[in-house]
């Protein structure tokens, strides 16, 4: 399977450098694309860039079988301007990475042409991940458009390669950035908080981040390992009289929870 990511910027070069370490797809048969000279010099010189590598995003694409857009929202009409006219929808799939770009305007970006005789709509997706797509991590979502179940179970299956990857409906998308993408945020502000506090408690700042991080990963391997929920987890810490449950009625008291819900529904 060929792979080619239309921009290798933090995403696009993440992405690739995951799925060279997956088992699905080797680095020999990924191809990245580069707009500016600049870029295209510091990768080529970069030993740790170890995938095909061109500025022409038509030579790039022709041979490929998933296409990934990984450029700004602003530049998805431009490249796919420059594409359409080598794709072939019946035996490739695109991925778009650009937030905010619906299947209605990318299925008007790649059908645009004044002598279609009938239009085949493309099969698309849209695809959403995190910043831990870095370290393999990321929470991401994908939602299809004009796919079938083989298509979608494939761009599924390459995207868990980078962490975790779930199927939604397209209206999900901007929930899900939320969520996931702005969530990687929010739970940062949290654990920065959690070490000031550690700090004001009498330990040094490396100490209390050594603390709070992995007491956060803690966390997180517990819900993931017993499959049980926050709530479970917090009764069993939350003895009757004891620190946790003052601690947690005063966070609540300064509106902990609905802070958190009016962040995520003010970021969708």
């Amino acid at each position: 399977m060929k792979i080619t990511i239309i921009g290798a910027g933090n995403i696009g070069s993440a992405i690739a450098h995951g799925l060279a370490k997956g088992s699905r797809v080797s680095s020999s048969d990924i191809t990245c694309t580069v707009q500016t000279e600049e870029s295209f010099d510091r990768l080529t010189n970069n030993p740790d860039f170890r995938f095909k590598l061109t500025r022409n995003n038509m030579e790039a694409v022709k041979d490929a079988d998933v296409i990934i857009l990984a450029v700004k929202p602003w530049r998805i009409e431009e490249v796919i301007a420059q594409i359409r006219t080598v794709l072939n929808f019946d035996k490739q799939i695109i991925v778009s990475v650009a937030a905010g770009i619906t299947f209605d305007q990318l299925n008007s970006f790649l059908t645009h042409k004044a002598d279609y005789d009938y239009i085949s709509l493309p099969p698309v997706f849209r695809v959403m991940p995190n910043t831990a797509i870095e370290v393999m991590s990321s929470m991401t979502f994908v939602s299809a458009s004009n796919a079938n179940e083989e298509q979608t179970n494939l761009v599924l299956d390459l995207f868990r390669e980078l962490g975790n990857a779930m199927l939604v409906e397209e209206r999900l998308m901007g929930p899900g950035t939320a969520l996931a993408s702005s969530g990687i945020a929010f739970a940062m502000r949290y654990m920065r908080a959690a070490i000031e506090g550690g700090v004001e408690l009498g330990f040094y700042p490396k100490e209390a981040q050594e603390i709070v991080v992995h007491t956060v990963k803690g966390a997180v391997d517990l819900l993931l390992t017993n499959k049980s929920n926050p709530e479970t987890e917090i009764d069993k810490v939350t003895t009757p009289g004891g620190v946790t449950i003052r601690g947690l009625n005063e966070m609540e008291l300064s509106g902990f929870t609905s802070s958190v819900i009016r962040g995520l529904k003010a970021s969708k």
